[in-house]
């Protein structure tokens, strides 16, 4: 993979602002005036590429914005997008903002970014129009910073699906809390490390495994693997917050968004329970790729009991290969933190937009051929500021996502609670709310209700039987 930058500056007025851009790959220096300034990373792979793009105005504040640019070669595309709606005509790209980052104040900066294709090569676009209107001046290029060489696949696409024929699960109760830990990082257990546990497990066992961890902070990148099922991780503290798994990847630095997470769970009939997994990489505003996961889940039949997940962007992933039940669980972020094509059921959790400003919660990718993608059922949603969250946008035209019988908080964005997203439009997919209460659960013609019909088959049951009528809830 290659990591690119290519940085302009120019002059933007209340509506209007521009970069041209010379010395796309290496140091140099370009012509602009001063107002605003436009930074372009790219980290490649064989046939896809990650683009991050930063607007940073130093002019007069706007409200509303579109960004245009022309790929210099007709075989590069724009795939999926997010934090803005983008379109292509020929080479020619346009990227418009969401409604909750339309303004960039004097000194701020938004951050938006897609995926996309290419053959041959993957030139950097030669200048950016900001509303219509480009400008020149002088600014100096950063250098790029190396990344290293991707493993995922060159689309934000999940792994595909385990085989369905798979013996029944064995339960992931908890072991007792006595006892020799399997993880201490003072050298009281039998591994200083959670990494080190789970490789002394063999691969292909079929019983459960349970990896007792003794409070304390591990900082280390944490992989269970396709081929070592039934593990569980299960914190000895006395809250979830006592052992905290922990990293701060983020993807413009670690080979895009699927390489950034702190915990990757593959294996199927996973669990996790009394713990938390963190990303601690920190949004400062000005950084591209800024896309942090705490867990990409891609296991099947999953199940996180007393967790806490916590991040900025992207914090959840749920791949197209997973089902889980996340019970009593807390989740916080910013933009799109539960994400993903895979199936999930949130039971009595709690949902928390940290983001002063707000942001959409989900962003799901349901395939059409799925009837089921996210339930929120019977949880809490809360947020730093009122008016500001919205539940969710499209990630795919397909999305499926029901709040239900869940409390809904004034952080809520009441008039509309669902975007569009990367030109997906939320009216086209399957958003639902379902007898939600609280000063955010208002009723209007942008917040389809689901009717008491069809609520009966979208019980957190229905929703994770699936083909071998796996019932984690009892």
């Amino acid at each position: 993979m290659k990591s690119r930058t290519t940085t302009g500056t120019g002059m933007i007025s209340a509506l209007a602002g521009v970069v041209a851009l010379t010395g796309l790959a290496t140091a140099g220096t370009a012509q602009a005036a001063t107002g605003c300034a436009v930074t372009y990373t790219t980290n490649d792979w064989p046939g896809g590429f990650t683009a991050a793009v930063t607007i940073q105005n130093l002019g007069n504040a706007i409200n509303g914005w579109t960004l245009g640019f022309a790929f210099p070669v007709s075989s590069q595309k724009v795939d999926t997008g997010w934090s803005a709606t983008f379109s292509q005509s020929g080479q020619n790209v346009t990227a418009t903002n969401v409604d909750y980052n339309a303004a960039i104040a004097t000194g701020a900066s938004v951050a938006i970014g897609f995926n996309g294709t290419w053959s041959g090569s993957n030139p950097q676009p030669a200048a950016f129009t900001l509303n219509g209107v480009t400008c020149t001046g002088t600014t100096t290029n950063p250098s790029p910073t190396p990344s290293p060489t991707p493993s995922p696949s060159p689309t934000r696409s999940p792994s595909p699906s385990p085989s369905p024929t798979r013996s029944p699960s064995p339960s992931p109760s908890p072991s007792p809390t006595s006892g020799k830990p399997a993880v201490a990082a003072d050298g009281t257990g039998t591994y200083r490390t959670v990494q080190a546990a789970i490789d002394a497990v063999v691969s292909g066992n079929s019983s459960r495994k349970v990896i007792t961890i003794k409070p304390g902070t591990y900082r280390e990148i944490v992989t269970i693997p396709a081929n070592k099922p039934y593990i569980t991780l299960q914190g000895l503290g006395s809250s979830p917050g006592d052992v905290v798994i922990v990293n701060s990847h983020y993807a413009g630095g670690n080979g895009g968004t699927f390489n950034s997470a702190t915990a990757f769970v593959s294996g199927h009939d996973s669990a996790l329970t009394n713990l938390t997994i963190s990303n601690d990489y920190v949004e400062d505003g000005t950084t591209v790729n800024q896309q942090a996961v705490a867990l990409n889940l891609n296991a099947d039949r999953a199940v996180l009991s007393n967790v806490r997940l916590l991040g900025d962007q992207d914090t959840f992933l749920i791949n197209d290969s997973a089902r889980t039940y996340v019970k009593s669980s807390y989740i916080e972020g910013t933009v799109d933190f539960i994400f993903g094509g895979g199936t999930a059921v949130l039971n009595d959790c709690d949902i928390y937009e940290k983001r002063s400003s707000g942001a959409p919660i989900t962003a799901a990718r349901t395939d059409a051929a799925k009837t089921y993608g996210f339930l929120v059922y019977r949880s809490r949603i809360t947020g730093a500021t009122g008016n500001t969250t919205q539940l969710g946008r499209p990630w795919g035209p397909n999305a499926q996502v029901l709040y239900r019988e869940s409390s809904l908080s004034s952080t809520i964005k009441t008039s509309q609670p669902w975007t569009d997203m990367s030109g997906n439009s939320w009216k086209n997919a399957r958003f639902f709310e379902y007898k939600n209460t609280g000063a955010g659960a208002t009723v209007n013609s942008n917040r389809p209700q689901m009717s008491d019909s069809q609520a009966a088959t979208y019980t957190p049951q229905k929703y994770l039987a699936g083909s071998d009528g796996w019932n984690p809830i009892g």
